[in-house]
């Protein structure tokens, strides 16, 4: 029997209550498996120090992006005197600010878009079937855990790790499906996409000529 934790008013007083240990399994069994569906990748650790009496004093911030490469993806900052404990604190960061982008065919976006964070620039862009993730740096490791298979992208401002991720977030929260296109249009889903395949072939053919 575990220590008491909760407690019930019953005729005006406080009664200790102990929680069922049943309870805090099944809570921990499902905190673990919502965990377990989430992969990270480390971006980018910057060591910093302080010049104290008697020495430096050291301290490490960490870059983390998470998915669960089927469309939902974040990224976290953490800060601490050690590399372990600050890549914990942006994983944990990471899973709290989550974003769900809609895919096309599970595998790449459903139109081209840009984003900026400051002085960061980038320009994202749907591919076939094949391409491949053509970015580089910090864009990759957000593309590999959003499950996005082909895309190319650019960064066209800042190097700065921490400018591209978040000028990416940017460019992945003006994503829309055709669904959510057709509702605000009142159209139907197969106007919308008869419409983008009739673009796309336009802009092959133009390619062509």
């Amino acid at each position: 029997m575990q220590p008491a934790k909760a407690v019930s008013i019953s005729n005006g007083r406080k009664v200790p209550v102990a929680r069922s240990p049943g309870r805090e399994r099944g809570r921990d069994r499902e905190r673990e498996e919502r965990e377990s569906e989430f992969q990270d990748k480390l971006v980018h650790i910057n060591r910093v120090a302080k010049v104290v009496k008697g020495g430096k004093r050291f301290g490490f911030a960490a870059l983390v992006v998470v998915g669960d490469l089927k469309g939902r993806v974040g990224f976290g900052h953490g800060k601490a005197r050690e590399v372990p404990e600050a890549i914990r604190k942006a994983t944990e960061a990471a899973r709290r600010n989550l974003l769900r982008v809609p895919l096309r065919d599970a595998r790449t976006l459903h139109h081209d878009s840009a984003g900026r964070h400051g002085s960061g620039r980038v320009v994202v862009r749907s591919a076939p079937p094949g391409t491949g993730i053509i970015a580089g740096g910090a864009m990759r490791a957000v593309f590999e855990m959003l499950g996005v298979h082909d895309v190319v992208a650019k960064s066209l401002g800042s190097t700065n790790p921490y400018n591209v991720v978040r000028a990416t977030f940017d460019a992945l929260k003006h994503q829309e499906n055709p669904r959510g296109v057709a509702a605000r249009r009142n159209m139907k889903v197969s106007e919308i996409v008869a419409r983008r395949r009739d673009g796309s072939a336009s802009v092959e053919a133009s390619a062509e000529a």
